[in-house]
């Protein structure tokens, strides 16, 4: 598979075009962290009035930036952001660097382009430090990777995704009804008649997907990238029935990124659950992409959104090829649910799991996990043993947090262009777990929102396994060995969904649900 990597620029770009740029500004007061790590959570007016940006922080930065020669293009301020525009010549002297042209071939169209790159520091002028938190814009090339795996050989097994579903125990009285699954994607599209055909065939009814278009990207069939979005679908449509689906296509860049997942988290209604099955290393990004998208994950745990994300195919690595180990971001987040993946051979007939071990099938794709060198150890991960960084003694966030199946050699069922196809990755665990939430907020009669801090205080047995969780002991993904309890492979390990409800609904005091 192409990957998208920042490339070298080759050349200056004309000064006098201009950049377009929006300026995150700070909240008027900060995101408890009671309120962001649950489980209570708050509705949609309740943040924009407690935590928006004041009125006061917006107006200095309007006045500051036109003072700087900028224009002013949009407003928004329950978002907390500030559009504006000025030619490349003056956003290099206001914020640093310089732009520069550089060719990229698009992960998921992979196609080659030229984007702008922005080479250098960024810096904020003094008037806007502590209030603007992040610059984003100044670099619009594609970083971002489908995180699906295709296999060049023969499978060993194949599955539908209720055939998993039985495997890994999704709760029996749910489906999803009553949720909404947003899936957010960052090129490709799908066809109706695929969708119609493929539910149909596993005897399900066909969800009505609403589609989302932003940043004028749209559902357009006919490339690579189809193979992701399909797959997302389809593994969350035949997992969640009962769900609303809504899917959200972006461009390719931080901006088109950051701008669909702002759509998604603020939607009316609020998402039950968020599927991001793509990624880049955290080397990939600049801090300001990081804590920007940090941001709206905090925002979504706040408001009951769980975000699902994956964990990469690259092993240890993570595709970056310099010796050492890195993680994929936005998995790295200590405000998602970071899914890494196994290799499962069961038999769905029986119910009867075989084995289950970290996916690693060499040059064919690894799940990726590790320790973030980005966002610190979060106070809820401290006890399950997170190795320090690399090169390091400090601790970093340690992902993934849960895995399922990924092998594409024990692959799963979808229909493409007509034809039924096997394919694997972390980015169909994504959307399994994704569907699995959905089924559990339905089972306790609420949200989750940032699903982590429950699970990893939820109680261990003697071996260290997780309640609610099958634990992988077996196998690595290149610097991180398999062990009892978390490892930086399969987090938790794989999920036993009617145990997990349970104990949620013990440790949250939910009644049971009624059939779905």
């Amino acid at each position: 598979m192409t990957h998208s990597v920042p490339a070298p620029a080759q050349g200056e770009l004309d000064t006098s075009a201009p950049v377009e740029l929006t300026l995150l500004v700070r909240r008027s007061r900060p995101l408890p962290a009671g309120l962001v790590e649950g489980p209570d959570t708050i509705s949609q007016r309740e943040l924009v009035i407690g935590y928006g940006a004041s009125p006061e922080d917006l107006a200095h930065v309007c006045d500051t930036v036109r003072e700087y020669g900028f224009e002013v293009a949009d407003i928004d301020a329950a978002a907390r952001r500030v559009a504006v525009s000025a030619p490349a010549s003056q956003v290099a002297r206001v914020f640093g660097g310089r732009a520069a042209h550089a060719s990229v071939v698009d992960a998921f169209t992979e196609q080659p382009g030229t984007y702008r790159a922005w080479e250098g520091g960024t810096v904020l002028p003094p008037e806007l430090e502590g209030v603007v938190v992040s610059v984003i814009g100044l670099d619009t090339r594609p970083r971002l990777r489908p995180e699906f795996r295709t296999f060049p050989g023969q499978q060993r097994l194949l599955y539908t995704p209720p055939e998993l579903g039985a495997l890994y125990r999704f709760p029996a009285g749910t489906d999803g009804s009553g949720q909404t699954l947003a899936i957010v994607v960052t090129g490709g599209g799908f066809r109706a008649e695929d969708m119609d055909a493929y539910f149909t065939g596993l005897g399900l009814p066909v969800p009505a997907i609403r589609t989302v278009s932003v940043g004028g990207a749209q559902n357009e069939p006919g490339g690579p990238g189809d193979l992701e979005v399909v797959l997302d679908v389809q593994v969350a449509g035949a997992l969640a029935p009962g769900a609303d689906l809504v899917v959200y296509f972006a461009p390719n860049s931080d901006q088109g990124a950051i701008d669909a997942l702002r759509a998604a988290i603020h939607a009316t209604p609020t998402p039950t659950a968020i599927s991001l099955s793509w990624g880049a290393p955290e080397a990939h990004s600049s801090d300001q992409v990081l804590r920007a998208m940090d941001d709206l994950f905090a925002e979504a745990a706040a408001l009951g959104v769980t975000v699902c994300a994956a964990i990469g195919n690259e092993g240890s690595s993570d595709g970056v090829y310099d010796g050492g180990s890195h993680v994929n971001f936005p998995a790295s987040s200590p405000h998602v649910l970071a899914c890494g993946g196994t290799t499962l051979v069961g038999s769905p007939d029986t119910g009867t799991i075989e084995s289950e071990t970290v996916w690693n099938t060499g040059a064919d794709g690894a799940t990726g996990g590790g320790v973030s060198r980005f966002f610190g150890l979060p106070e809820w991960q401290a006890s399950v043993g997170v190795p320090a960084r690399v090169g390091s003694d400090t601790p970093g966030r340690g992902v993934p947090d849960v895995a399922a199946n990924a092998d594409p050699a024990t692959g799963y069922q979808i229909l493409f262009n007509g034809q039924t196809g096997f394919i694997g990755g972390t980015s169909a665990a994504t959307p399994l777990w994704a569907a699995l939430v959905c089924r559990l907020a339905q089972g306790l009669g609420r949200p989750l929102g940032l699903l982590a801090p429950l699970l990893y205080e939820g109680p261990t047995g003697p071996d260290r396994v997780t309640e609610g969780f099958r634990d992988v002991v077996a196998g690595n993904n290149g610097a991180y060995a398999s062990s009892p309890g978390w490892d930086p492979n399969t987090g938790l390990g794989a999920p036993d969904g009617t145990a997990l409800l349970e104990s949620l609904r013990r440790r949250l005091g939910s009644s049971p649900a009624g059939p779905a």
